[in-house]
């Protein structure tokens, strides 16, 4: 039965009492909206650690002005029960005012890896996810800590902000999780209509196509990125950014690369969708 818990201090507490008797934790940290990618996280961190805390809040934080915080889904029982199916110990879940008073004045910025693909489209995005994350790192305290590759550049910039400020959290990065047709899973799925839906395959098809082409040996960045834009062009209303870029870095790639990342963003209608393959790496979308 998880164990449902609001106050920070009380989350820090379970988490302190799981190390005293030599438990190793496992944090998942999410928004909600719970789907079997989220449910891939607490898979993994039960293969890695004996004590499984998972965070459900809607970080008001990474939201700019005019995005969908307020009608980001929020299903809190369902995600209670899949928690409970799955054996996760803690569910953090508190209310924002928990987690920033009135007073609250600190913000956690990773430069460099931040600013490119969406730190261009989302200038305020990453600082609040590194702060909220700086937060739920302090009270969950030496553990390791499971994020989802959808969000690659997420990932990346956390990682560097565990090692940059020498916080004791093995920072994890787990596979995609797609449906049968590819797409990647997202809470921002249920978003799309019947029509929409088969729209939103033009991603997957353009990570296909550059997919192929470098199994069949292109190596040239300029031409694998222009092989995926093409389907996501044609398919979705409004294109922020297709990259071939350093998976490591998110620069660009060296001339000859051993590995490239692909990387989407793309609307439908007022529905924003991500994706992305490691060429040389990942297995095809």
């Amino acid at each position: 039965m998880s164990k449902v818990l609001r106050k920070p201090a009380e989350f820090r507490q379970a988490c302190e009492d799981a190390r005293a008797v030599r438990r190793r934790v496992g944090l998942v940290p999410t928004m909600g909206a719970l789907h079997h990618g989220h449910f891939s996280l607490i898979d993994e961190a039960k293969s890695r650690a004996d004590f499984i805390a998972l965070t459900l809040f809607v970080n008001p934080l990474q939201f700019a002005p005019g995005e969908d915080l307020k009608r980001y889904p929020r299903t809190f029982e369902s995600d209670l029960a899949g928690c409970r199916e799955r054996g996760v110990d803690v569910v953090f879940a508190p209310e924002p005012g928990a987690m920033y008073s009135p007073e609250f004045q600190t913000e956690v910025s990773v430069k460099g890896i931040s600013e490119p693909l969406e730190g261009g489209f989302r200038p305020s995005h990453f600082d609040g996810v590194t702060t909220v994350v700086t937060k739920l790192f302090n009270l969950a305290g030496p553990c390791v800590a499971m994020f989802g590759r959808k969000d690659y550049q997420q990932w990346k910039v956390l990682a560097r902000m565990a090692l940059d400020l020498d916080m004791p959290i093995e920072v994890v990065g787990c596979p995609i999780i797609r449906e049968a047709d590819g797409l990647a899973l997202s809470s921002r799925n249920r978003y799309l209509s019947a029509s929409d839906r088969k729209r939103a395959l033009g991603i997957v098809s353009g990570l296909r196509r550059a997919f192929d082409a470098w199994e069949q040996g292109e190596r040239e960045p300029d031409a694998l990125r222009s092989l995926a834009e093409e389907p996501v062009r044609g398919a979705f209303d409004r294109l922020d950014y297709v990259a071939a870029v350093d998976p490591e870095t998110l620069a660009a790639p060296s001339p000859s690369p051993c590995r490239i990342l692909i990387a989407v963003a793309a609307h439908l209608g007022t529905t924003r969708l991500i994706d992305n393959v490691v060429l040389g790496e990942d297995t095809c979308p």
